[in-house]
């Protein structure tokens, strides 16, 4: 994907600090994989909502096939 969001529910929000730059390893399954594959992107703390909670449903933004900001989106009605 060049550009665009992707919907996912939050597994793990897991803190990884290198060099003293704290960055976070979101770990996530897509709602639309029916295989749940389990995927993993590492997000800069300011681009990760910090409210998140595992089993939290998730807007991942995407640029260049790479996650560039996690935010919580809202449930569908």
């Amino acid at each position: 994907m060049l550009r665009g969001t992707q919907i996912g529910i939050l597994k793990k929000l897991q803190p990884v600090s290198i060099h003293g730059q704290v960055s976070y390893d979101v770990h996530y399954v897509l709602v639309d994989d029916e295989d749940e594959y389990p995927q993993v992107a590492r997000v800069g703390s300011e681009d990760v909502a910090r409210d998140l909670e595992p089993g939290d449903r998730v807007r991942l933004h995407v640029l260049l096939n790479q996650v560039t900001k996690v935010e919580r989106d809202a449930v569908p009605e």
